[in-house]
């Protein structure tokens, strides 16, 4: 495996690490398969120059004739990429490429939907006369004109995508087609302290590596905010109970999909902060409690201002939940 640096320089440019082994929790983790025990959902929001945005007309009979962005369950044996494009062709008759991702909303381990910006490369918008049991049609939407929505929960959404359009709040972030059997987190804990020296917190023997702890399969895990598993490493991590623990976001993602019952995982790749209570503090990192984890210290000063500006900026995608 690359140097810790190396690895950090990867995953600052959004990509990903093969997934090898994971450091918690130490008892065996099952493997997810999509539309069993896992359900991703895909939005795409595409808008315009005029700032009008892509939505479709419902033809389920829940919500017959409301407007939703278009939207939809990933099926197995395809990529996220993939089902936005499928969901936008199938529920707009437009062609479209995915050109970030937006956002990610969580309801546990067993629910996550990806949001992504997109833009439209071919088709033809449905009209009445092409309607099915996708859609009754789509069309462009002002955002003032009245419109029956099926839910007000777009709204920020879109809001969110026109406002990054017009000035990005993070980069360009698309999955990489990398296997993950599970949903998991790598974890880049960061320790900065007043001077800005910065500290990474990796799994130290052998081969250095960013931590990755993966959400459990019982009742408890399933039932809670997968940030569950990231604040259960830390506590296995750090002596410290008190320290604070801060999840600013996410660098990138990894999924494949495309081996049936062994890809279906997703592996979100986060930026946290660790600090220690003000009346605790110290210039350096907090101790550890295993052996197997360290501290590295960030030497490289065009790493250490990148990700400074992306903790500052909150340059990352969103979790949501």
């Amino acid at each position: 495996m690359d140097s810790v640096e190396n690895q950090l320089e990867l995953l600052l440019k959004g990509g990903g690490i093969e997934m090898q082994e994971y450091d918690s929790p130490l008892e065996e983790v099952v493997p997810v398969t999509v539309r069993k025990t896992v359900c991703y959902i895909v939005a795409a929001i595409i808008v315009n120059e005029q700032k009008e945005v892509v939505m479709m007309q419902e033809a389920k009979q829940e919500c017959y004739g409301k407007w939703y962005l278009p939207a939809g369950r990933m099926e197995q044996n395809e990529t996220i990429v993939q089902a936005v494009k499928r969901e936008v062709q199938e529920e707009t008759g437009l062609e479209c490429e995915p050109y970030t991702l937006l956002s990610v909303e969580e309801r546990g381990p067993r629910w996550i939907r990806f949001v992504f910006l997109a833009r439209v490369t071919g088709g033809n918008m449905k009209s009445t006369s092409e309607s099915d049991t996708e859609s009754l049609q789509a069309k462009w939407w002002d955002r003032v004109s009245p419109l029956p929505l099926r839910a007000r929960d777009i709204l920020n959404l879109i809001s969110f995508a026109v406002k990054h359009k017009e000035k990005a709040s993070h980069p360009v972030t698309i999955p990489v087609e990398l296997p993950c059997p599970v949903v998991c987190h790598r974890v880049l804990a960061a320790f900065l302290n007043r001077s800005n020296d910065l500290w990474l917190l990796v799994n130290n023997p052998g081969r250095p590596h960013f931590p990755v702890t993966a959400c459990g399969s019982s009742s408890a895990d399933l039932s809670c905010s997968i940030e569950v598993a990231i604040y259960r490493l830390v506590k296995e991590c750090l002596k410290d109970p008190q320290v604070k623990v801060k999840m600013h976001g996410i660098l990138g993602l990894q999924h494949s999909g495309t081996v049936p019952g062994k890809t279906d995982g997703v592996c979100f790749n986060v930026l946290v902060t660790v600090a220690q209570v003000e009346s605790k503090y110290s210039p350096f990192p907090p101790d550890v409690n295993n052996a197997k984890y360290a501290w590295h210290k960030v030497d490289d000063d065009d790493l250490k201002i990148q990700l400074l500006e992306r903790l500052s900026f909150s340059s990352v995608v969103p979790f949501l939940n």
